[in-house]
């Protein structure tokens, strides 16, 4: 990959999950975890979400989808914060965990939709 596509993954990341987190994370990465910081930037953001075949909605919808499903409450709140961001509304987020629940598991399901109350009440507070 190039510093281009890892320029793109970098910006495409502040815009989803805000300036302040991302620059947070790689302030405080050291030698063992800035590989991974590097590594997430890059394919993730820059070779994956910085393809234009799908909205950056859509990717939002999906990440809630398989991020709840794999039950990563961490990952799962910054990423509700982020579809937020991305115009996915709190009506759309309640329907991909509904269908979490029928294809995923209720558990996974309710577990999201907790993780989900604490990000909107976070964003409500002015926290980013």
């Amino acid at each position: 990959m190039s510093n281009e596509v890892f320029e793109r993954g970098l910006a495409i990341r502040k815009e989803v999950l805000g300036a302040e987190f991302v620059e947070k994370a790689f302030a405080s990465a050291d030698d063992f975890n800035r590989p991974m910081q590097e590594l997430v930037t890059e394919y993730c953001w820059g070779a994956v979400w910085g393809r234009e075949e799908l909205p950056k909605k859509t990717r939002s919808m999906l990440n809630l989808a398989m991020i709840s499903t794999l039950n990563r409450p961490h990952e799962l709140k910054m990423h509700v914060k982020g579809a937020i961001r991305n115009g996915v509304s709190r009506e759309e987020i309640r329907e991909v965990f509904l269908q979490v629940a029928i294809y995923a598991g209720v558990p996974a399901a309710v577990d999201s939709f907790r993780i989900a109350r604490e990000a909107f009440a976070e964003l409500d507070a002015g926290k980013p």
